[in-house]
């Protein structure tokens, strides 16, 4: 891709700083950038016909999530330029009938019982306050120890859609605890070896090392699988959907209705226990 020019990179810089006023995430804010770069790279001038062109081209390489969040950073450009051009419409995403992979209840005390005796404390209590909030890792690397004094941490979710991320006490008692132990009164809550912020990267892969240590599933250990967890051991512990939305900051009910469904490894299991035939 050829160098910004400066008119260009003055366009990038008022972009920047229109989605930063709209609470968008740093990573959000990446791909949208690239995604309008990759559009005037292919097609200079910003006409209806041009963004149909990069719609087909987009619909053709990339899957139905990854077209719609590209039609979102193109229609977010639309605003900002104040195009007199109509928004493209996203494209639909077929449902799945099943949840991915989640790892079950049984690994999730299995793996929180080796963690504290291995004294992975800061992981023990990451993998704790993740699937007892169902919390989004982007937002969890961003708790301080301030939110686990006040039980609570209000958070911007997708659409800049504030919620409120509560702790249950027992969690919140326990960490403060911990941090008790540790003499931190401050700051971060979980810090890497040097003692920086942890980062959604370093989480990801410590879940991964943790996988092969205690011969878990990889596929069940990402951060994700336990905001998985939470969503539906509430569901069934409640049966509260419309709050269980709310709680995990979806835009529409039907987003949440999945987790009324079974898992794939449940759908697995239940077949080959009923089907003899």
């Amino acid at each position: 891709m050829p160098a910004i020019q400066p008119a260009a990179a003055m366009v990038k810089r008022g972009f920047d700083a229109y989605l930063s006023a709209h609470n968008l995430a740093p990573n959000t804010i990446h791909i949208y950038h690239f995604t309008v770069e990759q559009y005037l790279h292919c097609y200079p001038r910003l006409t209806y016909r041009n963004l149909q062109l990069y719609k087909i081209y987009l619909i053709e390489h990339y899957k139905p999530q990854t077209v719609n969040l590209r039609i979102r950073a193109l229609n977010s450009y639309l605003e900002y330029c104040k195009a007199d051009i109509c928004p493209l419409s996203m494209v639909k995403v077929q449902q799945k009938t099943y949840l991915d992979k989640i790892i079950t209840q049984a690994d999730y005390e299995y793996l929180k019982r080796r963690l504290w005796e291995d004294e992975e404390y800061s992981y023990f209590y990451l993998v704790w306050l993740t699937a007892a909030t169902g919390v989004r890792v982007s937002e969890l690397v961003t708790f301080c120890v301030e939110d686990i004094k006040l039980g609570h941490k209000d958070v911007y979710s997708k659409g800049n859609k504030m919620r409120r991320v509560y702790v249950p006490t027992r969690l919140k008692c326990a960490i403060l605890t911990w941090l008790e132990q540790e003499h931190r009164t401050t700051g971060p809550l979980f810090l890497n070896r040097y003692g920086s912020a942890l980062s959604v990267t370093g989480v990801r892969s410590r879940l991964k090392d943790f996988a092969a240590r205690y011969n878990l599933d990889p596929e069940v250990m990402y951060p994700h699988s336990f905001r998985h967890r939470f969503a539906k051991n509430f569901i069934e512990h409640s049966g509260d959907i419309s709050l269980l939305s709310d709680l995990l900051g979806h835009e529409s009910l039907e987003t949440t209705r999945i987790y009324l469904r079974r898992s794939s490894t449940e759908q697995a299991r239940i077949v080959n226990q009923v089907v003899n035939w």
